[in-house]
């Protein structure tokens, strides 16, 4: 043995090290039945059933054809370029993983070389990188995955001297960066990143099992436990804290993983069973408004998009009801629009031979989960586009990815989404002007963007300060009484030292209108309130309460009830500095007011639709009544 070989496996043995420090129990074991290839996912010969569900629905044979149009496209593009943007690669590792699962799936489901040939292609150009960035790890976790997707779905057609190549980056540029704690701090996390991270390696263990036994054993226990933290956060109801875009990037992950072990081992290791996990559907269905867009608090994008890990969830606890949002992306959008989603082919694995025609609404018009970041989801009508929907949250600013928007909230009305967030930045707009975007203090640089403060956002702003950082903000009731419905809010918390109580409660009366009602206690100071809500809609002061919104030939008027005076106002959008996106068409609407020192108040918003106006007569009692039985 030379001493280059010696240093080798030292290295690899210290590395080990550092992964059964963390997986203290051998959960696949030794004795594991290993599947040939391919095994992740979809064994051979289960293609047939896929098939049959596209052959007996309309709706997935136009899905089908859009796939394979799609993978069409892809065979002239040329190959994926290492190039880094700012600290990531990590739209690279997407795109890869999007025309690896595509073209993988393709060659399973038609057989045709053409899709073999430009799979192998993308894998050999990839497995040439210097490196996968290991130091923004996201981008290593989603490039292994489209590799060993591609690798074990098409192995028995690969060369001998591909699969050597191919098999070497998983292990060199995937697994064993790993193993390095100078990269692998996501094993900690209680986020998306742990998810996406441990997904990513499992499936590169699992595509090269048989030439690294050991290795890919302890990486796949490693997954197993350290999977775990991420997912406590689902408890108690399924809410997941970091909102619907991370939802649809963190879950959808940690969906792509218990498939593959369970796929792989024959069980899941009662991660399905985990508190709220598989609650945790119902909390993405509610999350999409009447008008289809999506209740976009923290970092998330203001439009909404197809998951297929919803009919994982839904196969699993066998609840087609659950689909009815996706339902609607798959019959009303055009199959081509969904071609950007790169799990998309899972969801032809996860169908269950569910016809889409088949599917249901929901029965509950109300949704409410609690834990790091309760919300509370509400409408009038699951079928009726111009129902009213009202999303509220709690938790706290902490949260990974969270925003100052502590009683922030939604509402739509008649096909109008009234009340709006601007949900994120780019994130890249900002870290390329220096800005440290992810800091979680009270001081951090991430409060300067304009976009991410209680300031324009749908909720209040005491004394002209930003709500803290520390605290958390409970939802202490709810009722899904029809006539009623709502939810009740405890931020005193966020804005502990400049109120002594602050609670807020959000209810749809009479299936009509929405009234947001706040009772505030002051300290030994006078005190200012800010009231804002986020609008695209055109606004006009009509009184000294009252405001007009329209917008698409739709009316909504904004009334206030306050013991003491308020002072309408409007708020420009318009951002303060060069780093921060710009904001056409949007406008700040609201109110201020003084309360005296060691003074109790209330005061109520009506959001009234125009058709509502003669309706919205119903006395509202204080807060602590909403909700006695």
């Amino acid at each position: 043995m030379n001493a280059k070989s010696f240093l080798y496996i030292i290295f690899i043995s210290f590395l080990l090290g550092s992964v059964n420090a963390f997986a203290q129990t051998d959960h696949v074991g030794s004795n594991l039945k290993l599947p040939d290839h391919p095994r992740i996912l979809l064994f051979n010969g289960e293609e047939a059933a896929i098939k049959k569900t596209i052959a007996n629905d309309q709706t997935w044979t136009n899905l089908q054809k859009a796939i394979l149009v799609e993978s069409d496209n892809l065979l002239s593009l040329a190959p994926i370029e290492r190039i880094q943007i700012g600290r990531r690669l990590l739209d690279k590792s997407r795109e890869a993983l999007r025309r690896l699962f595509f073209l993988s799936y393709a060659y399973r489901m038609t057989g045709e070389q053409k899709y073999f040939d430009r799979a192998e292609k993308e894998m050999l150009v990839i497995a040439a990188f210097s490196d996968w960035n290991p130091s923004h790890f996201l981008d290593v976790a989603e490039m292994t995955m489209a590799v060993a997707i591609g690798y074990d779905w098409l192995h028995d057609r690969l060369s001998a001297g591909s699969k050597s190549i191919i098999k070497d980056a998983i292990l060199k540029k995937g697994l064993e960066p790993s193993l390095d704690p100078k990269y692998n701090s996501w094993l900690k996390a209680e986020h998306n990143w742990n998810q996406v991270c441990n997904a990513g390696m499992t499936y590169g263990a699992m595509a090269i099992y048989e030439d690294q036994p050991e290795l890919a054993r302890q990486i796949i226990n490693r997954a197993i436990e350290s999977i775990v933290l991420p997912m406590k956060d689902y408890a108690p109801d399924g809410a997941y804290p970091e909102g619907y875009g991370y939802w649809g990037y963190g879950t959808s992950f940690n969906v792509m993983f218990i498939s593959a072990v369970e796929k792989l081992a024959g069980k899941d290791f009662g991660l399905s069973d985990l508190p709220g996990f598989l609650k945790t559907p119902g909390y993405m269905e509610h999350m999409t408004g009447a008008t289809g867009q999506p209740f976009n608090y923290s970092d998330a994008g203001s439009n909404g998009g197809l998951h297929p890990a919803m009919f994982w969830f839904a196969t699993k606890v066998k609840d087609p009801s659950l689909l009815w949002v996706e339902r609607d992306y798959l019959i009303n959008r055009t199959p081509s629009s969904h071609m950007n989603n790169r799990l998309l082919p899972a969801i032809m694995l996860w169908s269950g031979g569910l016809g889409i025609a088949k599917i249901t609404p929901p029965k509950p018009t109300m949704w409410v989960g609690h834990g790091k970041v309760p919300v509370a989801m509400m409408r009038t009508n699951w079928t009726d586009t111009n129902a009213i929907y009202v999303a509220t949250k709690g938790g706290s600013v902490s949260v990974n990815h969270a925003h100052m928007d502590i009683g922030s909230f939604v509402m739509e009305a008649d096909g109008v989404r009234w009340a709006m967030d601007f949900g994120m930045q780019d994130y890249e707009s900002l870290e390329s002007k220096g800005i440290k975007l992810f800091g979680r203090t009270q001081d951090a640089q991430r409060w300067t963007v304009f976009r991410l403060t209680n300031l324009v956002h749908n909720t209040l702003t005491v004394n002209n300060q930003h709500q803290l950082v520390e605290g958390t903000a409970p939802i202490t009731s709810s009722s899904a009484e029809s006539m009623f419905m709502n939810a009740i809010i405890d931020m005193t918390e966020v804005y502990k030292g400049s109120v002594g109580k602050a609670n807020r409660g959000i209810a749809i009366v009479d299936k009509a209108y929405v009234v947001v009602r706040d009772e505030i206690e002051t300290l030994n100071d006078m005190t200012t309130i800010r009231w804002t809500m986020l609008t695209p809609a055109a606004v006009k002061i009509t009184g000294p309460a009252t405001a007009e919104l329209t917008k698409d030939g739709r009316k909504l008027i904004l009334k206030v009830q306050s013991p003491v005076k308020v002072t309408m106002k409007t708020w420009s959008t318009d951002p303060p500095n060069s780093y921060d996106a710009p904001n056409p068409g949007t406008t700040l609407v609201g109110f201020e007011l003084t309360l005296p020192a060691n003074t109790k108040a209330a005061f109520n918003v009506d959001l009234v639709p125009e058709k509502a106006l003669k309706k919205a007569t119903k006395k509202i009692q204080p807060l602590p009544g909403w909700n006695k039985k």
